[in-house]
């Protein structure tokens, strides 16, 4: 069975957001487009504590980007975004009904001391979000990954994937990347394929 995967399309990760994706908005009418042929949806939300580990803010001295050791495991520095119960947390507005009301929601990053890109695992893979469980309850081995962002929540999530044996589509034009570097996108990419996944770069619309 077919399932659609909608990773973080969040009103924080839009333009104007805490932490704006650039073109994140343009994923939306893609998404929606796609969401026409699925019958099983699932969306990923960052559902952070306000004193998540990621945040820059949550580090004393500490700035937007810097990188730190928490618990053995290095961990990049964010503003604060998508904190629980808050306007930049919730699905973007653009989105279908059928995707905001009839999709399932998993929530990540919620455990203050580990990040969760992935969203089938928090980073350090010692807890599951349970989303692995519930697509093989619904029988579902095919999946298509979309959202935001590509080099990171996109990425972990598709790799995490194929590791649990996934079958994987992703669809270029329905996520937009962070690119910290020029080409983190597109690197992002070239290892979901190398990872078997299928990857495809024309428009969907």
């Amino acid at each position: 069975m077919k399932a659609l995967i909608i990773v973080d399309v969040q009103n924080d990760f839009l333009p104007g957001g805490a932490l704006a994706v650039p073109e994140g908005d343009r994923v939306i009418p893609v998404i929606n487009e796609l969401s026409k042929d699925f019958d099983l949806i699932f969306t990923t939300q960052d559902w952070h504590p306000a004193n998540h580990c990621s945040f820059a803010a949550s580090h004393p001295g500490k700035k937007i980007g810097d990188r730190v050791v928490i618990d053995g495991e290095e961990q990049i520095l964010w503003p604060v975004h998508c904190v629980q119960n808050t306007y930049g947390a919730e699905l973007a507005v653009g989105l279908l009904p059928k995707v905001i009301t009839g999709g399932v929601r998993i929530s990540k990053g919620t455990n203050y001391r580990v990040d969760s890109y992935s969203g089938f695992f928090e980073n350090q893979r010692k807890r599951s979000t349970g989303l692995d469980e519930l697509l093989r309850q619904h029988g579902a081995d095919d999946l298509t990954i979309v959202g935001l962002a590509t080099d990171y929540c996109v990425k972990a999530t598709v790799l995490d994937a194929r590791d649990l044996d996934f079958k994987v589509t992703v669809y270029r034009s329905a996520c937009r990347a962070v690119n910290l570097s020029p080409d983190d996108g597109a690197t992002a990419l070239d290892e979901m394929e190398a990872a078997g996944a299928t990857v495809y770069s024309e428009p969907f619309l």
